[in-house]
């Protein structure tokens, strides 16, 4: 019984160290992406998306998706070029375990977001549009096993860039083109509502 407590003692250790060194690894890689999204996640430009907390699968997903070509961008397409899937992997863990800061919405906002909120969580069943809840969930935390992204403190400019390039097929990596779908029936007015609403959502 000693011998197998010091076994499982060791290998919990052992357990430890690797998560640990994975965690060190994935930091040391993703300062190349420090510049646009910040050391921690966190972008300090609008027009590029927050990182800290994102679902890994997601992060992976999208990071293939721009080495593949499937995602088009002129800036991360070339970044994403000469990682491994265990660079990937590391990276998108790393930036999933960090604090995502979300600012409080400006007090001339708050119509916006209102707006936002209600087709957020109720969608808009005349024009077919169905609550972005049902897929990022209510607090906008997405859905890892799904491969639905988080939402919830994103930047309005990229949110509403994104939802634009759905609308016209400049992004195809929506799956069963969902987004697409969904992003030809929001005005630009809907999607700048939606995207205020989600910047503070928590």
């Amino acid at each position: 019984m000693h011998n197998r407590n010091a076994f499982l003692v060791v290998a919990a250790l052992c357990v430890a160290f690797v998560a640990a060194t994975a965690q060190a690894d994935g930091k040391a890689k993703a300062q190349v992406c420090a510049a646009c999204h910040g050391a921690d996640g966190n972008s300090s430009n609008p027009i590029w998306p927050n990182l800290a907390a994102q679902n890994p699968s997601y992060i992976v997903a999208q990071l293939k998706a721009f080495k593949s070509g499937a995602r088009q961008n002129p800036m991360m397409s070339p970044m994403a070029a000469p990682l491994s899937e265990t660079d990937m992997q590391e990276i998108a863990d790393y930036f999933g375990a960090q604090t995502l800061n979300i600012k409080p919405l400006a007090a001339d906002a708050a119509d916006a977001a209102a707006a936002g909120q209600k087709l957020y969580r109720g969608g808009d069943a005349e024009r077919g549009i169905p609550a972005c809840m049902a897929c990022h969930g209510p607090d906008g935390a997405g859905n890892p096993a799904s491969g639905y992204p988080a939402l919830r403190g994103q930047h309005v400019d990229y949110t509403v860039a994104q939802l634009q390039n759905y609308r016209s097929g400049a992004r195809q990596t929506d799956q069963a083109q969902m987004m697409r779908t969904i992003a030809k029936r929001l005005s630009d007015e809907d999607a700048k509502h939606l995207a205020t609403f989600i910047s503070a959502l928590h």
